[in-house]
């Protein structure tokens, strides 16, 4: 059920929304088993019951006043999210134009685009390698800043690149840099974000601000990619939102200042221990089982690049409103979390798990109703808030195979399977489109569908254990 693929008009990069969602997840699944063992008083965010015990008073105390430099390191947040926001290869400001000039200038089908563009998730899926590297091979003397300015360099250079050429050829290796460089900058971040958050206590807060400006870059970003193409040549938006997405890394680089971190060397004991709890790990019945449900889950015929298609020639709706629409769909996914934050997190992980299927299956159906604005208006919302209810099932149930010392790059692991899944279902939903349904969208959706709704059947297959939390 690859809800996650197509939380926009034309398929998003997943790691992007997925690392979102797993952070946001990580920390409201610690408030509700808080909640749920008597930690906290769910009427009083942040304040604690008298039975709760003085070792665990410091991670629950989340409405105490912060430790002197969190508010600069709220400001850095908000700063790498937002331009992670901006320059995502497949959520940020160069996808619909980029779609636009395939189309349009070069020529290319629904399959073109898709198989062409897959080889942007590629970075993705290959995410935990990073994470290693950081962790255990520090440059120039840091785990974190050296590579964040290594990454964002990388990834203004390549955005300069995409923005001085004009031949298919030559864009998609560049925007393969982009996508190596902002996967890299993802993982470090995230990196610093845990490192501090733990260190300050202020996870929650950072988690936060982490979600608001990525979604509201999005939203930005979207409305404004849409604009350029209304605006001039399918090139000139191109090359235009190329430079836009080459000037913002430059914010990250002037805010690496706001960031304190201790020297670091190789730490041959932590590489051991870790590298040990990963081999135990891959000698597990339930990981395995578990990353092949999840990729089943995500793996069915998507619809991303077709609906961008449909929604140009079929139902003629201005690339601007096409724009506003990517920026409602992630207002849902807003909601979505706002939702699951204050309401689902009492439910079972298997609750929520059938949830998701039956809300990813209705959003799907939902789009053969799609005939005017105001029907692609309130579709694109609840799509977006289906995506977020999905994103939280399968994250919470792969975060219960992730051994302790190697926590960070198992979870990473599980989702590259799912980045994995994800752009192989959008392409053969592209292959099936185009040579099956003679690009008729109605079919298609319905077997989408189709594949979700068999998901169902799954479920009771998972270990029990491992949804009865």
């Amino acid at each position: 059920m690859p809800l996650v693929t197509r939380s926009t008009v034309m398929k998003p990069d997943r790691a992007a929304e997925v690392a979102v969602v797993a952070d946001i997840l990580l920390v409201s699944r610690c408030v509700a088993v808080q909640r749920k063992q008597g930690f906290a008083d769910p009427a009083r965010p942040g304040v604690l019951r008298r039975h709760a015990s003085p070792a665990q008073t410091p991670r629950l105390m989340s409405s105490q006043p912060r430790p002197d430099g969190t508010a600069r390191l709220m400001l850095f947040f908000a700063i790498v999210y937002a331009v992670e926001g901006i320059g995502q290869a497949k959520t940020g400001i160069v996808w619909q134009p980029l779609t636009h000039f395939l189309k349009e200038t070069v020529g290319w089908s629904p399959v073109q685009i898709s198989a062409s563009l897959a080889v942007l998730d590629v970075p993705w899926v290959i995410k935990p390698l990073y994470g290693l590297v950081s962790d255990f091979l520090p440059l120039a003397g840091y785990r974190r800043r050296s590579y964040l300015l290594l990454a964002s360099i990388a990834a203004s250079v390549a955005f300069v690149w995409v923005g001085m050429v004009a031949a298919p050829g030559q864009i998609v290796p560049a925007l393969v840099v982009t996508s190596i460089a902002m996967a890299a900058a993802s993982t470090v971040c995230g990196g610093l974000l845990v490192e501090n958050g733990q260190r300050l206590n202020a996870t929650d807060a950072f988690v936060n601000q982490q979600w608001l400006w990525f979604n509201a870059a999005v939203v930005v970003t979207s409305l404004l990619g849409g604009w350029l193409i209304e605006v001039l040549s399918a090139p000139n938006a191109l090359r235009a939102a190329a430079w836009c997405a080459a000037a913002a890394p430059v914010a990250v680089i002037a805010s690496l200042g706001l960031v304190h971190e201790e020297r670091a060397t190789i730490d041959r004991a932590g590489f051991m221990q870790g590298l040990g709890a990963l081999m135990a790990a891959f000698r597990s019945r339930d990981l395995w089982l578990i990353g092949g449900f999840l990729f089943l889950y995500y793996f069915n015929p998507g619809f991303g690049t077709p609906l961008y298609f449909a929604l140009t020639d079929t139902l003629k709706f201005s690339q601007g409103f096409i724009g506003m629409l990517s920026a409602i769909n992630a207002a849902g996914w807003i909601a979505g979390g706002l939702l699951y934050r204050f309401l689902l997190w009492r439910m079972s992980r298997r609750g929520l798990l059938y949830l998701s299927l039956v809300l990813g299956v209705l959003s799907m159906l939902a789009y053969l109703g799609m005939v005017d604005q105001v029907t692609a208006v309130v579709i694109y919302f609840f799509f977006g808030l289906a995506s977020t209810v999905a994103n939280v099932a399968t994250l919470s149930l792969a975060a219960t195979v992730c051994p302790k010392h190697a926590e960070g790059f198992i979870f990473a692991a599980l989702m590259s399977v799912i980045n994995l899944a994800s752009p192989l279902s959008d392409t053969i939903g592209a292959v099936l489109y185009e040579h099956v349904f003679d690009n008729r969208l109605a079919p298609l959706i319905l077997v989408s569908a189709g594949f979700t709704a068999l998901v169902l059947f799954l479920v009771p297959f998972v270990d029990r254990r491992r949804l009865a939390a």
